[in-house]
């Protein structure tokens, strides 16, 4: 019903992320390159809410909340690594954790950039190494958020 609204509005920048139903609370996440308006938010949780009203499937007093996925939320699609292009993220896979700079994206993978201590010559040196991660292989990934 989502990707509909946006098909029928000309909202190809904008994606379904995911959803959630608790009980009568229906949680919808869309997301836009760019970054999610109110406005559009608002549009789809009226178009969502004729269906929901017309064919009861939450009952009479249930609560619809139609939002971006927000800052704290693990990304999920291709498309959310590759708007947050040069910005800090934490990714965990079963080997382990990197932390560092998402320094590309494609529908396959990604690519994170950390720095990490290496002994060169009894020294500690500072290197920098690129980490192609699939996105099969991430347990999650959120972007690191730092004030």
């Amino acid at each position: 019903m989502v990707e509909r609204f946006f098909m029928e509005n000309a909202m190809d920048n904008c994606y379904f992320v995911d959803s959630r139903n608790q009980g009568k609370k229906v949680e919808v996440f869309v997301d836009r390159d760019g970054g999610i308006s109110f406005d559009v938010c608002h549009k789809l949780s009226r178009y969502l809410e004729s269906f929901f009203d017309e064919d009861k499937r939450f009952g009479e007093d249930y609560i619809l909340e139609v939002s971006s996925p927000g800052v704290g939320s693990a990304l999920k699609l291709p498309r959310q690594y590759k708007n947050n292009l040069g910005r800090n993220i934490v990714v965990k896979t079963a080997a382990g954790k990197l932390e560092g700079v998402l320094k590309d994206a494609n529908d396959e993978s990604c690519s994170v950039e950390t720095t990490e201590t290496v002994k060169v010559e009894g020294k500690k040196k500072k290197e920098i190494v690129n980490h192609k991660v699939q996105y099969v292989d991430i347990v999650e990934a959120k972007i690191k958020i730092s004030f």
